[in-house]
């Protein structure tokens, strides 16, 4: 189940090929991401289908606190993968295994404190998301179940960042597939089988996360890079503070997009009940959307996973002709699955939107015109996503935080706000694309600039390189005189 990372050469990430390397490391990611993606997907689906809309509208309120759980997840999980990758590139193993272990123990902790502030202010954060009458009681239900999970899908998810730069991405996907999938036949079950509705759903999802967690914790009783210890598990500030700094911008990311997705909820659903379309229709309908975008993102996160490690190794090593390589294929991939994912939301709305169950034709109407609008700059915007992982992944946090702030906090939060006030529903539509295309611009511009830099980086390397053989060959010449 596990891969080596080591060949004679020593370790495979500075020696492999880099198309080859990446497609070994990213693949696992894709997939792994891809099904948990289902995770949400799959619940709208059974929900929609024996709930009915107001089901579909609950799911988009209690998503909030997904998105929250996996930004802890990744402000450990990726802050410390980063470090670890950095560490063992530099031949630091002493301090690689004691980032393993503090970022561990963050991940318990961080996973049951957001368990019990979720029971402590469930009420309020259910009015929070943006549920209406008719949907609180759905939304409460189905958020008081799946809490139980989060202290699960917080480790699961944070630990197979670190599994994965450990070099076993197979097992990394492994032990989150497993959840997905079981989560799939469990809802199934559940909802239809034993006519459970949404809290069969909620309790598919808590037992399929829980069952991620086991396989996750039993990785680490057989660590390969470094041999864990008990002393690694106890918090040092220099440890700490550095897997912080890496994994902020992804928990800035994820935080932003709930701060985008609590704002959009009660945006749709406030400007909504002053259009045709009603506040519970909006408030369904842009759930859906967003998940099935969540499809692509993704895809094109997993690709700039799958790099993280490589870069991250590589520019610990001084290797910046593989960063190089590596910063060029992720925005390749990248654009390949954006150009994709715009195809299909201008194309096939009506279809897309149509599998999460019936409404009448202002349901689809407004379906249609949200997904074409509001996701027509998707065709670039994989960029960004790509851009602030791969800056994480070889330590520049500044520009790494700056890039996954701009898009959500910077442009769209502002736009949701400003834009409804002047164009009613049809401001949110465009929110979107504009902050969309504003971001991915910017997120070119800084993987060029920093493209310059790591060229003039390599050419110092080598004529540092060069300088030292020739050297070392004129010491020898001068002991062969002697």
């Amino acid at each position: 189940m596990s891969e080596s990372v080591s060949v004679a050469g020593g370790n495979i990430l500075g020696t492999e090929d880099v198309k080859k390397l990446l497609t070994k490391f990213a693949v696992p990611s894709i997939i792994a991401l891809l099904v948990g993606s289902l995770y949400n997907i799959v619940d709208q689906i059974f929900i929609g289908q024996s709930v009915g809309m107001l089901g579909n509208a609950a799911t988009n309120v209690a998503f909030p606190l997904t998105i929250i759980a996996m930004a802890f997840a990744l402000l450990f999980g990726v802050g410390g993968a980063s470090i670890f990758n950095l560490y063992l590139g530099a031949g630091n193993k002493e301090r690689a295994k004691t980032v393993v272990g503090n970022a561990l123990f963050l991940l318990l902790f961080f996973g049951v404190l957001v368990l019990v502030v979720i029971h402590l202010f469930i009420e309020e954060l259910v009015i929070l998301f943006g549920a209406t009458e008719a949907v609180f009681p759905l939304a409460y239900e189905y958020i008081s179940i799946t809490s139980f999970g989060m202290l699960f899908l917080i480790f699961s998810t944070g630990a197979s960042s670190i599994i994965r730069a450990d070099g076993s991405p197979k097992y990394s996907m492994i032990c989150l597939i497993t959840g997905a999938v079981l989560n799939i036949f469990l809802g199934a079950l559940f909802i239809f089988g034993f006519d459970m509705g949404i809290a069969g759903a909620a309790w598919a999802v808590v037992i399929s996360q829980f069952v991620s967690f086991v396989i996750a914790a039993f990785y680490f009783t057989r660590f390969k890079s470094v041999t864990l210890e008990k002393k690694d598990f106890i918090l040092k500030k220099a440890i700490v503070l550095p897997v912080v700094y890496l994994g902020m911008s992804s928990f800035l990311n994820q935080t932003a997009m709930m701060f985008v997705q609590i704002v959009l909820n009660n945006s749709v659903t406030y400007y909504g009940a002053q259009s045709i379309y009603g506040s519970d229709t909006p408030l369904a309908v842009a759930g859906i959307i967003l998940k099935v975008s969540m499809i692509f993102i993704s895809i094109i996160i997993g690709i700039a996973q799958g790099g993280q490690p490589i870069a991250g190794y590589n520019y610990g090593a001084k290797n910046y002709g593989r960063v190089k390589e590596v910063f060029k294929l992720v925005v390749k991939y990248s654009l390949i699955v954006s150009v994709f994912a715009f195809l299909c939301f201008q194309l096939f709305p009506r279809q897309i939107i149509g599998i999460f169950g019936g409404g009448d034709e202002l349901y689809f109407e407004f379906a249609v015109r949200f997904c074409r609008i509001f996701l027509m700059m998707i065709v670039i915007v994989g960029i960004q996503p790509a851009s602030f992982i791969l800056f994480i992944s070889i330590g520049k946090y500044i520009q790494g935080i700056f890039l996954a702030m701009i898009r959500q906090v910077l442009l769209l939060l502002p736009l949701l706000f400003v834009l409804p006030m002047y164009f009613g529903i049809d401001g949110v539509f465009y929110a979107g694309p504009i902050s969309d295309g504003i971001s991915a611009a910017v997120a070119i511009f800084f993987i060029y600039r920093e493209m310059k830099k790591l060229t003039a980086m390599e050419k110092e390397e080598k004529l540092k390189k060069e300088k030292l053989k020739n050297d070392k060959l004129r010491q020898e010449n001068i002991n062969m005189t002697i």
